[in-house]
């Protein structure tokens, strides 16, 4: 069994801040660099990029030889405790992480080691490359990259000296050539590239994405697309689409049709209630307003919209009033029934409720700064963004099994629709707060069979106008 080694890191400047990650995967025996991994990955906590770097870090170890043993080494002493299941993973923004993580390679060929900072300079240099290129408002480049210079020679990163020699700089680029050069002679006329295969990967020490070709000095001149959510390979000039030993499935735009219709989410805000021009905290634990005159005409103009475009499949509902109204109202016009779903309630904002922003920030002014400083802050006798997140999740993923490939209508609220758009995109918790939802607005997001989700739409108003 062929054995990789894994070295992964990820920064953010600021805590949260704009973030990166930077992976490597090296040949255990030889002590060659194999491939590499970087991507600036906008606003995230030094956490979530120490995650995102392991994650890229196994799908390219996966794609060099989904067989393999990896031994992933590390200094975020979390991530390594976390995944060796030594500690419990609390936060809700690194489960997810954490169970992609794990889903990559079984865990019987996964190993875990801390390892100090100044041993983990390659993958540290690519995360920092990350975030340099993302403050110059680009994405990372291998082309550019210099990273494997602050890379140990064999047998110096603290994992043992390597069984076989050291490996040759000028070897490993001429067989990376001849990887390329071999693709390419392949290259069919659908884009798809016939002798690009994953024993040709494997012995060529070149990978498709989630990380780029990297064997010795002289590769880069030889090196893929190293877009680890990019959406395709680069070949001489030519973007392939679906190599049989692509890994990392693109996303969006990107995404192959051979995954079959994702399930779409169409989110709708309800209609406006009384205390939405007001702007006060209207949650799960107040007076469950109905809709006002103007909402109940908001619901009138979205259901004429969906039922013009005729791909609602099914309606599903939060169980507060407001909601209910706005979803029955859209149901009867595209003749369907109303389904409640509990983990779309709004979030229960406690004292708060049918209070001003104005009005908590002069009564209760620590309790404010503190809940919008981290989202396991509960307003007093309320609920925290944090705990909304879990049940929103466990939603999600009831919903997705129920209606796999279809598109349905969930009525809820500000906060479920930004948590679901939130996670869609990876973004940090802080988001809630940089997004606007209007009453009665669509948004979108598709999820599909390989676990990606992509955002359609976001505040969508049209209709109202």
């Amino acid at each position: 069994m062929r054995e990789f080694i894994v070295e992964a890191d990820g920064g953010s400047r600021g805590n949260p801040g704009p973030a990166g990650y930077g992976a490597v995967v090296i040949d255990a025996e030889s002590g060659e660099t194999l491939a590499e991994a970087a991507e600036y990955i906008g606003v995230a906590t030094n956490n979530v990029a120490e995650y995102k770097g392991l994650v890229a870090g196994l799908k390219a170890a996966h794609a060099l030889d989904p067989a393999a043993s990896v031994h992933v080494r590390m200094d975020s002493k979390l991530v390594v405790e976390q995944m060796s299941g030594r500690w419990k993973i609390k936060h809700p923004d690194m489960k997810p992480l954490a169970a992609e993580a794990a889903r990559v390679l079984p865990g019987t060929r996964v190993t875990y080691e801390w390892i100090p900072r100044e041993k983990n300079k390659h993958a540290d240099r690519l995360a920092n490359e990350a975030m340099d290129a993302g403050k110059r408002g680009e994405q990372w480049s291998p082309s550019a990259s210099t990273a494997e210079l602050d890379r140990p020679a064999a047998g110096a990163s603290g994992a043992g000296t390597p069984a076989g020699p050291p490996g040759d700089a000028a070897a490993g680029a001429a067989k990376a050539r001849a990887a390329l050069a071999g693709a390419s002679a392949g290259r069919g006329t659908g884009g798809a590239e016939a002798g690009f295969t994953a024993s040709a990967l494997g012995a060529a020490g070149a990978v498709a994405q989630g990380a780029d070709v990297a064997k010795g000095a002289d590769v880069r001149a030889a090196r893929s697309v190293a877009a680890s959510g990019g959406s395709g390979v680069s070949l001489g000039g030519t973007t392939t689409g679906g190599a049989a030993a692509t890994a990392v499935p693109p996303v969006g735009w990107g995404a192959s049709a051979d995954l079959g219709a994702p399930a779409t989410f169409v989110l709708l805000r309800h209609g406006e209630t009384p205390l939405t021009p007001q702007k006060r905290f209207s949650g799960s634990g107040g007076s469950n307003p109905s809709l006002s005159d103007v909402g109940r005409e908001q619901a009138v103009r979205v259901a004429a919209a969906l039922a013009a475009r005729g791909t609602v499949q099914a309606v599903v509902s939060s169980p507060l009033l407001r909601c209910q109204e706005t979803a029955r109202t859209v149901a009867a016009r595209l003749g369907l029934d109303v389904h409640l779903e509990e983990g779309l309630r709004e979030t229960d904002f406690g004292d708060w409720e049918g209070l001003t922003f104005a009005e908590v920030r002069e009564r209760q002014p620590d309790a404010l700064t503190a809940w919008l400083a981290s989202p396991d802050v509960a307003p007093p006798g309320g609920e925290s963004f944090a705990e909304v997140t879990t049940r929103v999740e466990a939603a999600r993923e009831r919903l997705l099994t129920a209606h796999a490939g279809r598109t349905v209508l969930l009525v809820t609220h500000v906060t479920p629709i930004k948590t679901l758009v939130r996670l869609a995109l990876g973004a940090p918790p802080e988001s809630l707060f940089r997004m606007e939802l209007s009453a009665a607005s669509l948004s979108a997001v598709a999820y599909y069979a390989d676990g990606n989700a992509s955002l359609r739409l976001l505040n969508d108003t049209a209709h109202l106008r």
